[in-house]
């Protein structure tokens, strides 16, 4: 019994084989709920695609379930869906708004990898034919083995236990979200009457041997014993596509909280193991796209089922057209043996095989009871009017099968010249109100598609395939605290520069701001790759803050687009024209006009791609508003008396300075003379005076 258990992570043991007959009697019950709803579904496939029995491969039918569908493929979904993510509030938030730059591009590039459109336009084709199309999720991640002699870089490795013998370290190289296709008969769930109460879900995977083999190494041995798995199909079409594969089902059950492997029919799971996706609701598919549908269970209703009996009656009539046009031929019974008619005249009379020459051997007895002349034709006029009142009566029907399924006349193109451009615009938005359920379900389930991608991008895609898949290089945590160091050095070497300055008496230098590359300058704007990643992996966080959503999925009006831009131009430019005379009188209200303009500016579908620069302009007309202003510049009356004053100022110290010079010269010549007046006097007494030898 132990090679036959399996035990989770948990500490939960199953048995496999118990586990294996518990879902193989949950698959039949789930069969059985769903039966007849695949029985009907399996026979309008078959008139859809004219693939009638042999029996019936000879009658001609109308294909008015063909045409229903070729006009609704395109109303109802026209383009791929485009991923678009927002912050949920969307403020100023550079970490939130990083992160839904992110999300965005790589779900972009899922989308394209994934060919969403493709598989989109699958799921329309089950949802209109069979009114349910469903998808399925998954995520895959390539490995390599680590490089021991080189330093582990922050992706994380798995199974590095570092033991001797034990698994090789490995490292992710590739990581990617795939989208599967549902067929609507590999699908199956619990019986519930409501999504929301549904306990499990499976789907049907066809395995050639080598993936078999592959996923489950040792299931070979199980099918052998069992002699399950196979499956050989009903018709040749089958038989072909299933020859030399193995059915697996894919069971999630959210009650228990475990994934399960088993081979179709097979006794004995394959596999019991813990969900390899952390969901929100589980299950990794959307809700299914789903048609017409009651309250009381999830089985839906084809859109066929409402005018079944209508196309029946058509195919009836088109037979029975079909029928009396064979007869509209020329029929001509003449003589035979008698030479009433020569061969000549009968070689002309068949030039083609649309005429039919009837021989009547006894021509007397004809001619007494009704027939005249050599040569009688057979009237035709009954039958044509009888094909004219079956053609009215079949364009009736096909008007009634209009109006049931509600495609209009415009929906078709056909409308009348004498019509106004508004009333077929009227025409046009009443004719796709019956179709608008059908639109707006398709777009509900491409959104859930990308919630579910997105979902899985944020929670397991590693911070390097982010970067790499959106090519937006952000800075790690690391390498942005190197940057601040490299600063903090340059602040303190400026530091020890003026303090040595002034030790040595010297002016101090000024400071200078540090200097960066602008590369790395940019760097230092943005936040970090850890906290981008941080705010991803927090459910709680970006559940407020990141909203996933899908563009329209019909096609565009672009009259529509036209006028929404329009009405987008003219209210920015009427918001600037009244906010440029408030700004020059009142500076201060600069930054209230410009939260008033990015308020108006998300509000609009067509503000969004203008945002970030609107935000960028307003935050520097906010930041030169609250700036100190310069001095006003003087006007030329103002220039001119300030160079007069200027002028006679330049005249007065220069008059001032003439005079200190006059009074200083003045002063110079005052003295020579009082020392030369003393000399002379100093002259005259030595002269006066008597010699000593006398």
């Amino acid at each position: 019994m132990d090679d036959e258990a399996t035990t989770l992570p948990g500490g939960e043991k199953y048995d496999l084989a118990k586990v294996g007959a518990h879902w193989q009697q949950e698959l039949e019950r789930g069969q059985r709920y769903f039966k007849s709803w695949i029985d009907r579904c399996t026979k309008i496939e078959k008139i859809y695609l004219q693939q009638a029995d042999q029996a019936n491969a000879t009658k001609r039918r109308f294909p008015m379930l063909w045409a229903n569908i070729s006009v609704l493929q395109p109303a109802v979904y026209a383009r791929v869906p485009q991923p678009v993510v927002e912050r949920r509030f969307k403020d100023s938030q550079p970490v939130a708004r990083m992160a839904s730059e992110l999300v965005e591009r790589n779900l972009a590039f899922t989308a394209d990898d994934a060919d969403l459109d493709s598989l989109m336009r699958a799921v329309r084709d089950d949802f209109l034919l069979c009114a349910r199309g469903t998808v399925w999720l998954r995520y895959e991640a390539d490995f390599e083995p680590l490089d021991i002699g080189v330093e582990p870089s922050n992706v994380p490795a798995l199974d590095m236990q570092g033991d001797d013998g034990g698994p090789t370290p490995e490292q992710i190289t590739d990581e990617r979200v795939c989208i599967d296709y549902v067929h609507w008969s590999d699908f199956l769930h619990s019986p519930a009457r409501r999504w929301k109460d549904v306990t499990w879900v499976a789907r049907r995977v066809p395995m050639t041997d080598e993936e078999f083999d592959k996923r489950f190494p040792e299931g070979r041995a199980s099918l052998a014993a069992n002699g399950a798995g196979s499956n050989h199909g009903t018709n040749q079409t089958e038989r072909a596509q299933n020859e030399g594969k193995t059915y697996v089902w894919e069971i999630w059950c959210k009650s228990e909280n475990y994934t399960v492997w088993i081979a179709e029919g097979s006794p004995v799971a394959l596999e019991v193991s813990e969900p390899p996706l952390k969901l929100t609701r589980f299950f990794p598919c959307p809700r299914p796209a789903f048609g017409t549908l009651s309250t009381s269970s999830l089985i839906p209703v084809p859109d066929y089922v409402y005018y079944q009996q209508q196309c029946d009656e058509i195919d009836m009539l088109t037979k029975r057209v079909n029928k009396l046009t064979d007869q509209l031929r020329l029929k001509i019974f003449y003589p035979s043996g008698d030479g009433s008619v020569s061969p000549a005249i009968e070689k002309a009379m068949r030039p083609e095989n649309d005429t039919v020459m009837v021989p009547i051997p006894e021509w007397a007895a004809f001619t007494d009871k009704g027939g005249s002349n050599a040569i009688v034709t057979l009237p035709i006029d009954e039958v044509q009017k009888v094909i004219v009142a079956c053609i009215e009566v079949r364009k009736q029907l096909v008007e009634d099968v209009y109006q049931i399924t509600g495609i209009s006349d415009i929906v078709r193109g056909d409308t009348q010249a004498s019509e106004t451009a508004t009333a077929q615009r009227i025409k046009s938005q009443w004719g796709s109100i019956r179709i608008r359920d059908r639109q707006a379900e398709l777009a509900r389930f491409a959104r859930d598609i990308v919630n579910l991608a997105g979902e899985i991008i944020c929670d397991q895609f590693q911070p390097e395939t982010l970067m790499l898949v959106s090519g937006i290089q952000l800075p790690t945590a690391a390498q942005k605290q190197q940057v601040q160091m490299q600063m903090q050095q340059q602040q303190m070497a400026q530091q020890q520069a003026a303090m040595r300055a002034q030790q040595m008496g010297q002016p101090a230098p000024p400071p200078q701001p540090p200097q960066l590359p602008p590369e790395m300058q940019k760097m230092m704007e943005q936040p970090t790759i850890d906290e981008v990643v941080q705010l991803l992996r927090n459910d709680s966080v970006r559940g407020f803050r990141i909203d996933i959503e899908t563009d329209s999925t019909i096609e565009p009006d672009e009259d529509a687009e036209k006028q929404r831009r329009m009405e987008f131009v003219q209210m920015v430019g009427g918001f600037m024209q009244q906010a440029g005379a408030i700004a020059q009188q009142t500076p201060m209200l600069v930054p209230v006009m410009v939260e008033t303009l990015l308020f108006a500016a998300r509000g609009f579908r067509a503000g969004r791609q203008l945002e970030n620069t609107l935000e960028q302009v307003g935050a520097q007309l906010s930041q030169s508003a609250t700036a100190p202003k310069p001095p006003p510049e003087p006007t030329p009356e103002q220039m001119i008396n300030l160079k007069t004053a200027q002028v006679k100022a330049g005249a007065e110290e220069k008059k001032a300075q003439l005079s200190v010079a006059q009074a200083q010269i003045e002063h110079q010549t005052t003295l020579e003379q009082a020392r030369s007046d003393m000399a002379a006097q100093a002259l005259q007494q030595f002269q006066q005076q008597p010699p000593a030898y006398q």
